[in-house]
């Protein structure tokens, strides 16, 4: 499904040659996704792509520090008499995933592809740098173009570069996810909450083993497994606010190798999503207890293990409503919409928790029905076009700021 919009005539010279620059940018803003996508590495493994970053920016005259907080690039576009700093943040790396797709632009790398958009988050980044560049004399602001490693994987490349100084000075920070499953052609946004807090448990059961066919001379582990996963489901059932989101979901059990012995040990593997901190600290609480007691009544052991990840990502409501209204400027106001939120994780969080910001969506969704498929698929790819509403958001947000004290 695609939302066909027209820009508006904009009320700004400096937006409106902005825009009509990303526009006629556009062409640029696709050769670097698709080299991008040709040539992904993975987190924390980045070395070609922030050398790549770094030498666009320094071919436009801007000021840029690499190796931030390990593999990060930020570079500053600074304006004569500043009002404010504004951020904006794309992060760079690829996943684990043979790349299924056949496209001109398909990954050279075995096993590594970008399936999540990260490819089309720096390229319209950085186009989006390009274009303010070019019409230098209307931008108002200094702007901060952070190029973050390592989101796939915890901990990230956020907090890092954040302790490394890529938000000193900074007012406002603003970033944008392409959603493939979400409409091409509209922008989404969302107060407070827009994603969750991300972390994985794993509980180790120790029991008794012995033959198959004598089990009472045994203590089960798969039986006391069972029993465990069930009784998790209590805690969003009956221990949370129904009004509060949580989800627990076991992802692996693995136990045991014949068919005829049972094993003493068996192994669970999950993951906890969660908003509110306190919803976190009661899941966390409770799945370590019913987890040991379950264990215990069974006459096992239960040893448990909870892995703290992301924490949730909570945009600022001014933020967001500048955004909100600055974005329906430039594409108009049926192309901006609420978007609920969603389970998955971001470090992106970590940024919002040190400067006022938002985090927004922009719906990549492609036309054909049959080549859509989410984040993280082998089959991955997103309506290129959804790039440019990601830069024209952007300038939007920053000419905003003209109007702000």
């Amino acid at each position: 499904m695609t939302i066909q919009t027209e820009n508006l005539p904009i009320q700004n010279k400096g937006l409106e040659e902005v825009c009509a620059d990303l526009d006629t940018l556009f062409p640029s803003m696709v050769a670097i996704r698709r080299h991008l996508h040709q040539h992904p590495e993975l987190s924390h493994q980045e070395v070609a792509t922030p050398k790549y970053i770094a030498d666009y920016y320094r071919e436009l005259g801007l000021e840029v520090r690499e190796g931030v907080g390990g593999r990060g690039v930020v570079a500053k576009f600074e304006a004569q008499d500043p009002l404010k700093t504004i951020a904006f943040r794309a992060d760079f790396d690829a996943l684990p995933i043979q790349d299924q797709k056949e496209v001109p632009y398909k990954s050279t790398v075995a096993n590594v592809m970008h399936a999540c958009g990260h490819d089309g988050h720096t390229a319209a980044l950085m186009v989006f740098a390009k274009s303010l560049v070019n019409h230098a004399e209307h931008i108002r602001h200094n702007v901060v173009f952070i190029h973050q490693f390592g989101e796939e994987e915890y901990p990230g490349g956020a907090q890092a570069m954040i302790e490394d100084g890529c938000l000193d000075g900074v007012d406002a920070v603003y970033g944008c996810h392409l959603q493939s499953t979400m409409p091409a052609g509209v922008i989404f946004y969302k107060e407070g909450f827009i994603q969750a807090a991300v972390d994985t448990f794993t509980i180790t059961i120790n029991g008794k083993g012995g033959h198959g066919a004598i089990p009472h001379e045994t203590v089960d582990p798969i039986v006391t497994a069972s029993h465990i996963v069930t009784a998790l489901q209590s805690i969003v059932s009956r221990n949370t606010d129904p009004l509060k989101q949580l989800v627990i979901s076991v992802g692996s059990i693995n136990s045991g190798k014949a068919n005829n012995v049972i094993p003493t040990e068996a192994v669970m593997t999950g993951t906890i999503r969660s908003y509110e901190p306190e919803v976190r600290a009661l899941a966390a609480e409770r799945l370590t207890g019913i987890a040991t007691q379950v264990a215990q009544a069974l006459d096992a052991q239960a040893d448990v293990v909870i892995d703290k990840g992301y924490d949730a990502l909570w945009n600022h409501p001014e933020e967001t409503l500048l955004a909100k209204r600055a974005i329906e400027r430039v594409l108009g106001a049926e192309a901006v919409a609420e978007t609920p939120s969603v389970m998955p994780g971001e470090d992106f969080s970590y940024y919002t928790q040190h400067v006022p910001g938002s985090f927004i969506f922009a719906g990549a969704q492609r036309e054909n029905e049959q080549e859509v498929y989410p984040h993280h698929h082998a089959m991955f790819d997103f309506d290129e076009k959804a790039m440019l509403n990601t830069a024209k958001a952007f300038a939007a947000i920053l000419f905003e700021y003209d109007k702000t004290k």
